[in-house]
């Protein structure tokens, strides 16, 4: 993101959210920061829902803290990423991604994502037979 204001951060969710089905993007929750003021504009373009934890209460967010911590195990928190560390993120991303994780079966979130994407075609296409 090319700032951390509220404008930025609902651009770039909704450039990144744009490009999945429908189905993929029922809703997202965001945590306490000003980063997020703008969250309404994510129900508008992409139709998502959006929820807000309540400040100070990260276990309601298990999953999300989880995964920030295995991300900060990488760049030190405040690490500044320059356009030039591109293929760093990226491997982070693809780390945590391939990832096998016990609550989801011994799958990786990578399988789970498109065994739901796929499970979500298929009951379109049952939907549409079915008329």
């Amino acid at each position: 993101m090319p700032d951390e204001t509220a404008a930025a951060s609902v651009a770039a969710q909704e450039a990144m959210f744009s490009r999945l089905p429908a189905a993929a993007r029922t809703g997202v929750t965001h945590d306490d920061g000003t980063e997020f003021a703008r969250h309404a504009g994510l129900r508008d373009e992409p139709g998502m829902a959006t929820y807000s934890a309540d400040p100070h209460s990260s276990w309601r967010r298990g999953g999300n803290e989880n995964r920030n911590g295995m991300i900060r195990r990488h760049p030190p928190k405040r690490t500044p990423i320059a356009p030039s560390m591109a293929r760093e993120p990226q491997e982070i991303v693809d780390e945590t991604d391939n990832r096998p994780m016990r609550v989801l079966g011994c799958r990786t979130p990578a399988e789970a994502f498109a065994d739901e994407l796929l499970e979500s075609a298929e009951n379109k296409d049952a939907a549409l037979t079915n008329r």
